[in-house]
């Protein structure tokens, strides 16, 4: 095992496409670190640099305590496993998996030893002669895995390995590939799109967008403290409801934030003081989690807003109910998802009143950037 480390490494293939900008983080010895973002965001890149199968174009990679940017493939002591599983199709799975240990030329007894270890963890011993075609997709994946792990290599490399999967058998392969890293310690790096495999895997989420990284963090910091908008919209299921909104003080004198011509107070928050003092007016983003509304009593408080029932949709556990709020003076509507718990009835173009909890609201600045609440 051995940590990896990016230093300013950057990619850029020829015709100018930048595919990795500065990266510039750290994976501990024995961490599995997730890799999330959209398509074409740099991730799978990321993965091709440590395994030397792409060059980076400035920057250096650690292995270790060595520099890696000019060893090859095999002299890095990596083990990748691709979304296509890439086995031998006219190969069992037994040759499959003793294949790098034959190019390696290790003793017979040796290879036979890491192969039964292999078979044994996964669960696939019973298969060891069948042939890939044979298998389920799941099968195809342990396979996959077993090939990497009996190289015992410092680090293993994921990308997208559940992607061909169907949802079911997802859970389950994802619950085995964390149940495997956390017993072996080893290091691992693990490429996905997918938020729900990376919130549920990794000790640490690095998010991704435009090949620069947003935001390394294990899950619930990433979840509870967005370091900017990007990062807020991409993490949960509904995402973050961002909206634009100014600070204020109402007719009291209590300090807040404008929602359209709505007025939700804010007590203690310094930030809200700080701006309203340096720039009255001043404009920003306000952030909430879908989970952050609740119903509302009949009487309007300080800390509810008004809104109409777009659409709902009724889920058993729980209500996802589309509700929009309009600014008159701007001539616009803000469009929100609320989580409500349990079952609750609405009909389309009902006005509603939700309660906001203010522990949960967010603050960005205009370009995007989280601002400190204390």
């Amino acid at each position: 095992m051995a940590s990896v480390e990016f230093e300013h490494v950057e990619k850029i293939y020829p015709g100018g496409t930048r595919a990795v900008s500065d990266c510039s983080l750290r994976v501990n010895d024995g961490e599995l670190l997730v890799f999330v973002g959209p398509s074409g965001c740099g991730k799978s890149t990321l993965l091709r640099l440590v395994a030397g199968l792409e060059q980076v174009s400035s920057g250096t990679i650690r292995i270790g305590d060595r520099i890696v940017n000019d060893l090859t493939p095999q002299e890095r002591n990596v083990a990748m496993v691709f979304q296509d599983y890439a086995l031998y199709p006219f190969m069992s799975v037994r040759r499959n998996i003793e294949f790098p240990l034959k190019m390696r030329g290790l003793e017979r007894d040796e290879i036979r030893r890491r192969v039964e270890w292999a078979a044994g963890l996964l669960d696939i011993g019973a298969l060891l002669e069948r042939l890939p075609k044979q298998l389920s997709g799941g099968q195809r994946q342990r396979v996959a895995m077993g090939r990497a792990l009996v190289r015992e290599p410092t680090v293993s490399l994921l990308d997208e390995p559940l992607s061909n999967l169907d949802a079911k058998l997802r859970v389950q392969v994802r619950a085995e590939i964390g149940e495997l890293q956390r017993r072996m310690r080893t290091t691992m790096i693990y490429v996905t799109h997918d938020q729900v495999e990376a919130m549920t895997l990794g000790d640490r989420v690095a998010v991704l967008n435009q090949g620069r990284v947003q935001q390394v963090a294990p899950p619930r910091v990433l979840y509870d403290h967005p370091a900017n908008t990007f990062v807020a919209g991409f993490v949960g299921n509904p995402p973050m409801n961002l909206f634009p909104a100014r600070v204020a003080r109402d007719e009291r004198g209590r300090a807040g934030i404008a929602i359209g011509d709505q007025f939700i107070v804010i007590p203690g928050l310094g930030v809200i003081n700080d701006l309203i003092r340096l720039a009255p007016h001043h404009r920003l983003i306000a952030g909430i989690r879908p989970e952050g509304f609740q119903l509302a009593a009949k009487e309007a408080t300080a800390g509810t807003i008004r809104a109409m029932v777009e659409h709902v949709e009724y889920l058993g556990y729980e209500t996802l109910a589309h509700i929009c709020v309009a600014d008159a003076a701007r001539g616009d509507t803000f469009h929100f998802v609320a989580r409500l718990q349990g079952m609750h009835e609405f009909a389309k173009g009902a006005a509603v009143q939700l309660e906001i909890d203010r522990d949960q609201l967010h603050l960005f600045d205009e370009e995007g950037e989280v601002l400190s609440t204390g």
